[in-house]
């Protein structure tokens, strides 16, 4: 199902909740939102569509369908460098620390956990959305 995107800072700047199998449903919806916004957008959270629920979707280039990952937890990054980021929630952009190589611990939509290493763009989206399940304004 596609959700509207939230705009409320309130609901945005609240710590997301864990997620479990009662949450997929709305993973899924997450990543039915994503792909309706793909001309637009490249990441979702959860809080992005109304639900504080530690849940991203990312649409990586060229791919056909998102990644999506519950409770998503960075282990490791290197290689700090500056940028500017945008948002689907919010309006204008903001200066924000990133790093070009990370190690991110998930769950699947089949609730194995997964561990994968990502770099570049990728990775500064997963970050971006990451810092939004911890209720990070971007």
């Amino acid at each position: 199902m596609i959700r509207p995107i939230c705009r409320d800072t309130v609901l945005l700047s609240k710590p997301a909740a864990q997620a479990g199998n009662a949450d997929l449903p709305l993973a899924r919806d997450l990543a039915d939102t994503l792909l309706a916004n793909r001309q637009r957008c490249v990441g979702m959270a959860a809080n992005m569509i109304g639900f504080p629920k530690n849940i991203i979707a990312i649409l990586p280039p060229a791919a056909a369908l998102p990644i999506v990952m519950l409770n998503p937890r960075i282990i490791a990054k290197s290689g700090e460098y500056e940028t500017q980021e945008g948002c689907l929630s919010l309006p204008g952009e903001r200066a924000v620390v990133r790093y070009h190589s990370i190690t991110v611990r998930w769950l699947d939509l089949s609730m194995q956990q997964q561990k994968r290493s990502f770099e570049g763009y990728i990775a500064q989206i997963i970050q971006h959305e990451v810092d939004h399940c911890a209720g990070i304004l971007i």
